[in-house]
């Protein structure tokens, strides 16, 4: 059975997320780059949308990196469960930039969203938050 490398996770993420976009109507452009702050720029009707995209491999995993002050305002966030352990379908959480910015978690060294918070219907496929 094939799997994603883990090294691999940030940019699958993005690919999966652009193609339930595509699916969804809106035309998709991917950024590249290591140090972007956009990953995708989605565009329907006349409205274009910033996305951020963080990816974590597998559920075992608490949740995803992210600091408050690295959340833009505008933009929307999608955080991207692989399940590249038990080769399962990717699972999505969709945030508004105030929704990220209220769910994260700091610490002195780092800062998380933690998955508990998210999984939920509020969060979980709501594509419809990006109009």
């Amino acid at each position: 059975m094939a799997e994603i490398a883990r090294n691999s996770t940030g940019l699958s993420g993005e690919y999966f997320v652009a193609a339930e976009l595509l699916r969804r109507g809106f035309n998709v452009a991917i950024t590249m780059g290591n140090a972007k702050a956009i990953d995708l720029i989605a565009e329907k009707k006349g409205k274009t949308f910033p996305i951020q995209v963080k990816s974590i491999y597998k559920k075992k995993n608490v949740g995803w990196p992210i600091l408050k002050s690295k959340v833009k305002r505008n933009h929307f966030y999608v955080f991207v469960n692989l399940n590249a352990d038990k080769m399962e379908e990717p699972v999505y959480f969709i945030c508004t930039a105030a929704e990220a910015k209220r769910n994260i978690k700091e610490y002195s060294t780092r800062g998380i969203l933690n998955m508990y918070l998210i999984n939920n219907d509020k969060f979980k496929s709501r594509w419809d938050k990006i109009k």
